[in-house]
């Protein structure tokens, strides 16, 4: 019999606050009160099944209906693993982004930066086995948003990762090395300690760019243990 694998928790203070006095709508929309355990129904816990041919495991966010968006063309590809690094299979990562101005295709969003109408900066893909996943986007670009600070939010791509079904998903944001937003970013900088927003910066991967095409960044995401990657829990 092989040896039981070590429980690794979470340690204190890697995971972002419920509520951050400097990301203003945490303070409206964080639980005040103890959490309530609600038991997982058999629909819950089996439905429903995000695998191909429903997504498949690469996506094109650039191009829509056959026509580039503008823009700096990336690859972004990673590994979602749990802690003891073994991988996730068939797990659907949705991605939503802003375009190179800085704005989302969102009827809420009122920034005045140009839309692209041949970008909608959204999509999903699955792991594989290995727990691979790959997507091509444009780099999003900076945009305004009121909260203290210079009131800028980074270049950043949203992740939001299911399980077996919609009950089971965890949300966090990917951003760009070298941002010199980064250090005044009320979101990143509430990620949890230093490490740990480390942990949501992509690194640039020379083996993911294709010449004359894309750049490429490499993303990793683990779910839960030490080294687990910060999540939304607001």
């Amino acid at each position: 019999m092989s040896d039981p694998i070590p429980y690794r928790p979470i340690a204190a203070g890697s995971q972002p606050p419920l509520d951050l006095p400097s990301y203003r709508s945490t303070g409206k929309r964080h639980p005040m009160a103890a959490p309530v355990h609600i038991p997982t129904t058999l629909t819950e816990a089996s439905a429903p099944n995000f695998a191909t041919p429903w997504y498949a495991p690469h996506t094109n966010l650039s191009v829509v209906d056959g026509k580039a968006a503008m823009g700096e063309r990336i690859i972004v590809a990673g590994r979602v693993t749990d802690e003891n690094g073994r991988p996730v299979p068939n797990a659907m990562v949705e991605v939503w982004q802003a375009n190179a101005s800085g704005r989302y295709h969102h009827a809420r969003d009122q920034h005045d930066a140009p839309l692209d109408p041949n970008f909608l900066g959204r999509g999903r893909v699955i792991t594989d086995a290995e727990g691979q996943y790959r997507f091509t986007s444009i780099r999003p670009g900076a945009y305004p948003w009121r909260n203290p600070g210079p009131g800028w939010r980074p270049q950043h791509i949203h992740f939001g990762l299911h399980g077996t079904g919609f009950a089971q998903r965890l949300i966090t944001q990917m951003y760009f090395p070298g941002d010199p937003l980064l250090v005044m970013d009320a979101v990143f900088l509430g990620g949890g300690d230093e490490a740990a927003r480390e942990r949501l910066v992509a690194v640039l991967d020379p083996e993911l760019m294709q010449p004359d095409w894309a750049l490429g960044y490499r993303f990793d995401i683990v779910l839960r243990g030490r080294a687990a990657t910060p999540f939304e829990n607001a």
